[in-house]
């Protein structure tokens, strides 16, 4: 059988979510960002007694009233014909559509809707590789109706289910290989499905900008361009030994293979996260001195959301790791490796702190995050659950100990 991968893309998926909760929000320019929240309380007891339906759009914040740093998740296609898309600055999307409605994230519900859509994929095609909250790769070669019109019955079946049973839409894009189906997947944008076959190439896809291949990003889409270089079309004209000798053998090969459309690439099944991480910036800078206690409490809570991932995942990991942001716009990173697996919140937040230590906090900071690497399953680290019981000394304090010792930076 002809190989036959789909890219599933769901629309605005964030704002989509949020417009099932608030229909009367619909067509309009609404944009996610800024904040999270378990709900949106402050509505919900304005109005309570009806249902978030009956809320009038005088009552939803608008985006010209917003003041802070935070950046846009994700935007309604009404907004982005404003120019406002996902990590805009919030400042800089209200002069560009001030009257644009703003709701925080609601990280909870979006995966729970990611969870529903991929369940209804697997359900009809089994094979399906996760690529977020929002897309997978699906591999629809043997899969009943997967070869009519390349695709396109069996990618209609999957957005029609997920419609019916989610309220949600979906892109899909049909091709030969992971590569093609992911850049089709944007060719008919909302709702749409598109299919490319082998003999499409230089009709469907040598047109398009560079920049439309999935891992050629900005910096090297600008150096395309100094070269004369702006189609895939003109990228396929150049010979191999041209591309490496201007970007590297390991890139230069890979541009070579993708501008002609190759990509051998499997639809893996099953990966395992390298690390999980928890940041946020901040509404305002912060200094670890004068504002010790919010930081401190900044601080807990992710070493706690970190914690929570690893637990509910299944996953142990020896490599704690922090991340600051000064005002300057500087990063700095530290970790520490433990002599065993923990997905235990104190010792991730001991640990963190003694990371801490050895960065200079003399100045304000924009950013912190915390991240646990090394990542294994609970069940494949053989002593996971001796160290959970026994806390040894050497890298998990008591509470009482960590707590002191943590706010001595805060």
């Amino acid at each position: 059988m002809i190989r036959r991968i789909a890219h599933l893309d769901m629309d605005a998926f964030y704002a989509s979510v949020e417009l099932l909760r608030y229909p009367q929000l619909k067509g309009l320019p609404v944009v996610i960002g800024g904040g999270r929240r378990a709900e949106d309380e402050t509505l919900r007891q304005t109005y309570d007694g009806h249902t978030l339906a009956d809320i009038p759009l005088d009552a939803f914040p608008r985006l010209q009233s917003y003041t802070g740093r935070g950046v846009i998740t994700t935007a309604t296609y009404a907004a982005r014909q404003f120019g406002v898309g996902s990590a805009l600055g919030l400042m800089k999307a209200a002069k560009l559509c001030p009257q644009a409605i703003l709701l925080p994230v609601d990280f909870n519900e979006y995966r729970r809707y990611s969870r529903a859509f991929k369940a209804i994929v697997t359900d009809i095609a089994p094979l399906m590789e996760d690529r977020g909250v929002d897309e997978v790769y699906i591999d629809f070669t043997h899969v009943p109706g997967g070869q009519r019109e390349g695709g396109r019955v069996l990618a209609r079946l999957i957005q029609k289910t997920i419609f019916e049973e989610t309220g949600l839409t979906c892109s899909v894009g049909v091709a030969p290989n992971k590569l093609l189906a992911k850049m089709a997947s944007e060719f008919n944008k909302p709702n749409g499905i598109a299919i490319v076959f082998e003999d499409d190439l230089q009709s469907k896809i040598w047109p398009l900008a560079c920049r439309k291949i999935n891992g050629i990003g900005p910096k090297a889409d600008e150096k395309l361009k100094s070269l004369g270089i702006e189609t895939i079309g003109e990228l396929a004209q150049k010979d191999l030994a041209w591309l490496v000798a201007h970007f590297g053998k390991k890139t230069g090969a890979w541009m070579f293979e993708a501008a002609r459309g190759r990509d051998e690439r499997p639809v893996v099944l099953e990966s395992e996260p390298v690390s999980m991480s928890r940041e946020t910036t901040f509404e305002r800078d912060l200094h670890a001195v004068r504002d010790k206690t919010e930081l401190g409490a900044i601080f807990t809570r992710l070493c706690q959301q970190v914690a929570d991932d690893l637990q509910r995942k299944g996953y142990v990991g020896k490599t704690i790791g922090i991340k600051l942001r000064y005002d300057d716009f500087k990063s700095v990173t530290r970790d520490q490796t433990l002599d065993s697996y923990t997905a235990d919140a104190q010792t991730i937040r001991q640990t963190a702190g003694l990371c801490l230590k050895r960065v200079p906090l003399d100045k304000r900071l924009r950013l912190l995050g915390v991240r646990v690497g090394t990542l294994v399953k609970a069940g494949d680290a053989e002593q996971y659950e001796q160290n959970k019981a026994l806390a040894p000394a050497e890298y998990a304090l008591s509470a009482t100990d960590s707590i002191a010792k943590i706010d001595q930076l805060f």
